[in-house]
């Protein structure tokens, strides 16, 4: 009789005799991860000038100090503007890329595809510089409308992802049956489709405006004479005595960053 050996649980993974605790190297890759951000708001509370410790004291000043700054509330503006277009640009493109590429048969639908997600493996930096010479031959002066534009091209990916995996669950006949009983198909797609992705299409929106609230380097090569947050933060950096205020901004962005992030993947989940 051969008894069958199950491997044992233990607290620790890796391979032979190279094991790690789990409990420890857990908590030592939360720290790695989000320490950096509880210091952040910790010290967007503090009465110290400068970032260190110990704290003198606890003050809100810093955060009201951020409503009495007009450039840093108009960075704050253009990147919500430019967020705003380029997310809904970005969400647009995704669904008809997802529409296309599942419900029709055409010659370069995979390419079609593979173009869509590229921005996802070219570096920022090179595609900026890319987009920069392409405005630059055009003559397209920099502005908030040049990073809209560039902005919409790294979120176009993210969009289309999460709008494919909703679309490719939808069952065909009920289109068919839509158009079977005389509807067109743009009717079909306004009474059909629209409603059952709606709320995945609020939660692409949603990680498409993240997307380009948040990034820097393409906006440092296709901003004009009108920064956006990221990039009016990082050049305030150098001035030490305005590094509070723009933490406790920071702290606000991030924030509200969460809580999108939150309202989009629970708008993704309750419609899979």
């Amino acid at each position: 009789m051969t008894t069958v050996r199950r491997p044992v649980r233990s607290g620790a993974i890796g391979v032979g005799k190279t094991r790690l605790p789990l409990g420890p190297t857990y908590a030592l890759l939360l720290a790695f991860l989000y320490l950096p951000i509880v210091l952040l708001a910790v010290f967007s509370f503090s009465a110290n000038t400068s970032l260190s410790f110990p704290l003198k004291g606890l003050t809100f000043d810093w955060y009201a100090k951020v409503f009495d700054d007009p450039a840093l509330l108009a960075a704050a503006r253009n990147s919500l503007v430019v967020a705003t277009v380029a997310a809904t640009a970005a969400t647009a493109l995704g669904f008809a890329v997802s529409l296309a590429v599942l419900r029709f048969r055409f010659a370069g639908r995979r390419l079609l595809l593979a173009l869509a997600a590229a921005p996802l493996v070219v570096p920022f930096v090179v595609l900026g510089v890319a987009l920069f010479l392409l405005f630059n031959l055009l003559g397209v002066p920099r502005s908030l409308l040049t990073v809209a534009l560039g902005h919409s091209v790294i979120a176009l990916p993210y969009a289309t992802l999460i709008l494919l995996s909703r679309i490719v669950g939808l069952d065909p006949a009920l289109e068919d049956a839509a158009m079977d009983l005389g509807a067109s198909y743009p009717t079909t797609l306004r009474r059909v489709i629209l409603p059952l992705v709606g709320p995945t299409l609020i939660s692409a929106w949603l990680t498409a405006f993240i997307v380009s609230f948040d990034e820097v380097a393409l906006a440092n090569f296709l901003a004009g004479g009108d920064p956006t947050f990221p990039v009016f933060l990082y050049g305030q950096l150098r001035f030490a005595g305005r590094i509070p205020v723009l933490i406790a901004m920071a702290v606000l962005l991030m924030t509200a960053t969460i809580i999108l992030t939150l309202i989009a993947n629970r708008l993704r989940t309750r419609n899979q």
